[in-house]
């Protein structure tokens, strides 16, 4: 398993606000800091990008393993019946990958098939299928957000396919339902916490060089806490976690982590908390 992520600065511009970001002339905030990025493997990279651009290490462990379903027959039924929805929801960016995979190899996508998602993740995953005029919560990126959106509010009659992953929330197609629609749940992908050793990562922890860990789920929380076992629990609860989710947040004070710190929403809004939090929080240690 490699943690170190040795990137190129990339020509995107970084995700983090004018106001934050450090002048050209001067060591950026996040300069030699080392930062765990938990993302499942192969969607660290925006992220990591970003911290490279800042200045930092991105440490890499993903908490989250993301698997095809042994059975894809219903995802290619699905693609036969594509015409007769209304709305097709992706609750993820894997839910993209893995269906259209499937779907896009057999037929293109109906162009009066209206989308919904959740986050600029996804948004940018469905435009590079060239899906575009997503129905997406400009704020906050979860369930509840979706569901106060025009679209999703009067769905009377209308049939929704909600594409997800094993064992997703039942908030979103038992709202829809409620409010008339016709809902069908797609598995895509299926979720299983990964096997890696946690050596390095207690190495830098035990080191005093780790500055912070960024959490973007629940369940990954849950799986980080039973990778690293008791040792990088005991360090966990001391280091400085960023989540963009207050549902993560509520969980990771629960699980004794002492220093939570909820951000924003997606890359962007970890970005901006961690270069707020290190920007008053003096110069680095010395390395």
């Amino acid at each position: 398993m490699k943690f170190w992520l040795n990137l190129p600065h990339f020509p995107h511009r970084s995700p983090v606000p004018d106001s934050l970001q450090s002048p050209t002339a001067v060591t950026p905030v996040l300069a030699g800091r080392r930062i765990v990025v938990t993302r499942p493997a192969g969607q660290a990279a925006h992220l990591a990008a970003a911290l490279v651009e800042q200045g930092a290490t991105p440490v890499l462990f993903p908490v989250l393993e993301i698997r095809d379903i042994e059975n894809q027959r219903p995802v290619l039924d699905a693609a036969i019946r594509l015409d007769d929805y209304d709305l097709a929801v992706f609750v993820s960016p894997n839910a993209i990958i893995k269906a259209l995979a499937l779907i896009l190899s057999r037929r293109p996508w109906p162009a009066g098939l209206r989308v919904a998602a959740l986050g600029k993740s996804s948004e940018r995953e469905l435009a590079r299928h060239g899906i575009h005029d997503v129905i997406s919560p400009p704020l906050r990126f979860d369930s509840e957000a979706l569901l106060e959106l025009p679209d999703l509010t009067d769905v009377q009659g209308r049939k929704i396919i909600i594409f997800r992953g094993e064992g997703g929330r039942e908030l979103l197609g038992e709202t829809l339902k409620r409010r008339g629609a016709s809902v069908d749940y797609l598995t895509c992908y299926r979720r299983s916490c990964p096997t890696l050793d946690p050596a390095p990562l207690l190495k830098l922890w035990e080191a005093g060089q780790l500055d912070a860990v960024t959490l973007t789920s629940s369940e990954g929380l849950r799986n980080f806490c039973d990778m690293i076992g008791r040792l990088g629990q005991a360090w966990l609860k001391k280091t400085p976690a960023f989540v963009p989710h207050a549902r993560i947040a509520e969980q990771a004070r629960a699980l004794g982590l002492q220093q939570v710190f909820p951000t924003d929403p997606g890359d962007d809004g970890l970005m901006a908390g961690l270069v707020q939090y290190f920007a008053s929080h003096g110069t680095l240690r010395t390395l």
